[in-house]
């Protein structure tokens, strides 16, 4: 697997459930689902924008700790419980993705726990 790197956050749900924050599989990177949680502290706001932030703040550490960037992501996929929670994340999406423009997927799912109220998952490409 000299191809294949793997990066973990040190999350709790990532040891608990086998899995890797990020995979670079040699140019490409996939990073899985990540919620609001500052994974450092494992707190996690109530309010889904700082949720949506701080998503995106754990997966630019996923993308840095691979090589790769926000603005290598090719595709985003959002997953929300309430629907109505994701068009209030749209100027965040706009902050980190804005000048990408990756192609998207929005998604209505229950998350893992309550407290939970988006899930990003992004692949990256790198060139």
């Amino acid at each position: 697997m000299a191809n294949r790197t793997n990066y973990s956050s040190g999350s709790e749900f990532e040891k608990k459930a086998a899995y890797s924050r990020a995979v670079r599989f040699g140019s490409t990177i996939y990073v899985s689902g990540t919620t609001g949680y500052d994974y450092s502290t494992m707190n996690i706001s109530t309010d889904v924008v700082e949720q949506c932030r701080q998503c995106f703040l754990n997966i630019e550490e996923a993308l840095r700790s691979v090589g790769a960037s926000l603005e290598d992501v090719v595709k985003v996929t959002y997953i929300l419980p309430n629907k109505n929670d994701f068009e209030p994340c749209w100027p965040v999406l706009r902050e980190f993705l804005g000048d990408v423009s990756p192609a998207a997927t929005m998604l209505q799912a229950g998350l893992l726990k309550e407290e939970m109220k988006i899930e990003i998952e992004v692949t990256a490409q790198m060139s």
